[in-house]
């Protein structure tokens, strides 16, 4: 059971690093691509962490690792919100399709 829990957050892991990673090369501007990132890289790095922390048990090690997880939880898209609020203040490009960007 504890393997199948391993792979199984591994395997969620890796998918969202790709899926991260492919948002990254495909999105057009700035905003697409830290909303990829936040998102993306939050979760792999969660679930990666998660597959260490059963593989780990009920050790010191977890609550290390518990720590960082919450740290990430917090930290990434705090800095991501951070980063596309400079970029729109900047007036950095935004792709083709938003017609008005008042909301924003």
């Amino acid at each position: 059971m504890k393997i199948i829990l391993i792979v199984f957050f591994m395997t969620g892991g890796l998918f969202f690093f790709t899926v991260g990673t492919i948002g990254l090369l495909r999105l057009p501007d700035i905003f697409g691509r830290a909303h990829s990132a936040a998102k993306c890289d939050t979760l792999g790095a969660v679930m990666s962490l998660m597959a260490a922390m059963v593989y780990s048990g009920w050790t010191f090690t977890t609550l290390k690792l518990l720590l960082i997880v919450l740290f990430i939880w917090i930290t990434n898209p705090t800095a991501t919100h951070l980063i596309g609020r400079v970029a729109f203040l900047k007036n950095a490009k935004i792709c083709n399709g938003v017609k008005n960007d008042e909301n924003i």
